[in-house]
């Protein structure tokens, strides 16, 4: 099987979890024995392009002339199975698709964000939730609001390149939705059912976990989106010590808030940015790992890590965190509605579904799911579910591992996208 993979890399000073997935995608195909031909731009192109290039960098996202030559001339050589398309924006356009089309070659798209509605990609302004250009012909707030990139030229642009684009989405062949919410977002936009195929990101296998740590760990971006003042809020409910160690680690713009944290209280401790090798040892030491995003995060890697190393979640019900944890019960799609109301309802019933844990001393509004535990984007309802967590830890660590042996092993992900592109292939 040959598969072109198309990616615009996000620029190296700006860290991205989307150019790493794709990178280890790239190479658990290639060791699957997928011959994979890499088509990929990046935006650290930009500064060095001639100015005949640079002046047409503004049309780029609706057409970008170059990318659909070089592409066309790849797929007549190559004449590859299928083209997978990650992030189109700025270099490649979403005219890849129809070039591809244009020669015979279906199109696989994974959905990393909300950009097919959303100019930003995060449903997320000013500190809250907003789907303002939710089911609008042409996304004037986002203009409004300088949505991207805080210009008012480039969100027009934006908001143009989504408008003009809206029939291009729709003919992907197969949309790859990271997680429930993501393909609840793609419903609401008109795809239908059997176009989307839900299958998460993978991480490498870090080996059998160690003994449970103790306490709490958030790790990420220190950044508003992220719930650290929500996380903040909610510890601090508590007396000093009594749920154990809270340990941050991460960097950003929210750094001094959490300084602040660590100053005033005793169980408190900050971490700093750390290596891969600072993340194990957090993991290990911990747990319990906090997904306290207060937007519909896509698929916090963090989550992963967290059940690969045996380590249970506590996080909000928004985007796919329930669905990472495995309490994606009935719930609005991600993009509709109020914040508050994204919780999920209940926890599963059914065959196969784990037994909730103590259901009866579960507070209102916390959902318990095979891995971990969602709540409500509230402090009120995070301070109830820490002291649950905590108790629960050692319950739920062996169904986090399992959850992610059976989900988002490489080995289980990459069969499934090589499922995914054998049918795309034969045109089921």
């Amino acid at each position: 099987m040959k598969i072109v993979v198309a990616h615009n890399r996000y620029r190296e000073a700006q860290p991205s979890g989307e150019n790493t997935i794709v990178d280890a995608e790239i190479a658990q195909l290639t060791a699957a024995g997928v011959e994979v031909l890499p088509f990929l731009r990046s935006s650290d192109e930009i500064p060095s392009m001639s100015r005949a290039a640079k002046a047409l960098l503004p049309i780029s996202p609706i057409y970008a002339p170059r990318a659909q030559q070089e592409l066309s001339h790849l797929l007549t050589e190559q004449r590859p199975d299928v083209l997978h398309l990650h992030n189109p924006y700025p270099l490649l356009s979403p005219w890849v698709v129809r070039t591809a089309h244009r020669h015979g070659v279906p199109v696989v798209q994974t959905v990393h964000n909300y950009r097919q509605v959303c100019s930003s990609g995060l449903y997320f302004r000013d500190g809250m939730i907003c789907q303002d250009c939710r089911g609008r012909a042409l996304g004037v707030p986002a203009v409004v609001h300088r949505c991207y990139r805080g210009s008012r030229a480039q969100s027009a642009l934006m908001a143009t390149t989504l408008a003009v684009h809206r029939g291009t989405w729709r003919s992907v062949d197969r949309f790859v939705a990271l997680t429930t919410a993501v393909a609840d977002h793609l419903r609401d936009y008109g795809i239908p059912d059997e176009r989307i195929v839900v299958k998460p990101n993978a991480i490498p296998d870090p080996g059998a976990p160690a003994p449970l740590g103790t306490g709490f760990l958030f790790l990420g971006r220190l950044s508003p989106e992220k719930g650290l003042d929500l996380l903040v809020d909610a510890w601090r409910r508590h007396p000093d010590g009594a749920l154990g160690q809270l340990r941050i680690a991460g960097d950003g713009e929210l750094r001094p808030l959490v300084e602040a944290a660590a100053a005033e209280r005793t169980d408190v401790t900050f971490l700093g940015p750390l290596d891969r090798a600072g993340v194990r040892a957090a993991l290990e030491s911990s747990a319990v790992v906090l997904a306290t995003s207060t937007w519909h995060d896509v698929l916090p890697t963090v989550i992963i890590e967290a059940l690969a190393a045996g380590r249970p979640v506590l996080g909000t019900a928004l985007g796919g965190i329930p669905y990472l944890v495995g309490a994606d019960t009935p719930r609005e799609p991600a993009g509709t509605g109020p914040a508050a109301s994204a919780s999920a309802a209940a926890p599963a019933t059914g065959p196969g579904s784990p037994p909730p844990a103590s259901a009866a001393a579960v507070p209102a509004g916390i959902v318990t799911g095979e891995a971990g535990w969602v709540v409500p984007p509230e402090p009120a309802a995070l301070a109830a579910a820490l002291p649950l967590a905590a108790a629960g830890a050692a319950g739920l660590a062996p169904a986090a591992r399992s959850r992610y042996e059976r989900t988002f092993h490489p080995d289980v992900v990459t069969k499934r996208l090589i499922d995914i592109y054998a049918s795309v292939a034969r045109g089921v």
